[in-house]
């Protein structure tokens, strides 16, 4: 369920507010692999605004770039469950705060935040701190680059974080992969020999049942 502030709320039951969003990615770097974060808005001029961090629950202040950038965000699907969410978002083909960030900083996989926030049309301010409405990753890029006369757009399709809980662990259970973990667990060292290990008793010289396979009830031959 949805949490808004008090303002917000307000706001949204009187319906009075200009309704605006921010576009947050978190791409890499391609030589180091560091973080690279830039926003976009759909409004002109460059802003700061203060918003909800999903990760926090906290407020934070970014900076945001518009005229023109963020040209459209589809429907979110509002949902109670952990299914996985899509969303396609458009950016101009032509700023060059966007081709600087598509184009030279490595955007597979990179954290994507989509805020709302609501202005009052009186001041032009944000009522409260812009609400996060999506949290996942980008899964694929378009750049259409048109011919003459034609429009051009890059697309960033984006797949919200639920998607990670579908993801299988291709770890094994083995002596390795569990020195990983701690170099003195020494839990599945005999796991590739296990199998193979014999066990005699008394005067029965060939492999017997183990517990988990011996029939109750049977006896074990003993010698003497």
């Amino acid at each position: 369920m949805r949490s808004l502030s008090a303002p917000n709320l307000a706001a949204l039951q009187d319906r009075r507010l200009v309704a605006r969003d921010f576009l947050w990615i978190v791409a890499r770097t391609y030589d180091t692999g560091a973080a690279y974060s830039y926003g976009f808005w759909s409004d002109v001029g460059n802003i700061s605004a203060p918003m909800v961090d999903p990760d926090t629950g906290s407020d934070v202040v970014r900076n945001f770039e518009g005229a023109g950038t963020l040209i459209s965000v589809s429907d979110i699907p509002l949902v109670s469950n952990i299914s996985v969410r899509n969303a396609t978002i458009t950016l101009s083909q032509i700023d060059e705060g966007v081709a600087s960030l598509v184009r030279g900083y490595d955007l597979k996989q990179a954290r994507v935040q989509i805020h709302r926030g609501l202005f009052s049309p009186v001041n032009r301010g944000l009522v409260a701190s812009a609400f996060c409405r999506f949290v996942g990753f980008v899964d694929e890029i378009e750049i259409v680059t048109p011919s003459e006369d034609d429009a051009g757009q890059i697309t960033l399709t984006c797949a919200s974080h639920t998607q990670e809980m579908t993801r299988s662990n291709p770890d094994t259970r083995s002596n390795e992969s569990q020195k990983r973990r701690s170099v003195s667990d020494n839990f599945f060292q005999d796991t590739t020999t296990v199998g193979d290990w014999e066990f005699f008793w008394g005067g029965k010289t060939e492999k017997i049942d183990t517990a988990g396979t011996q029939r109750i009830g049977s006896k074990i031959p003993v010698s003497g």
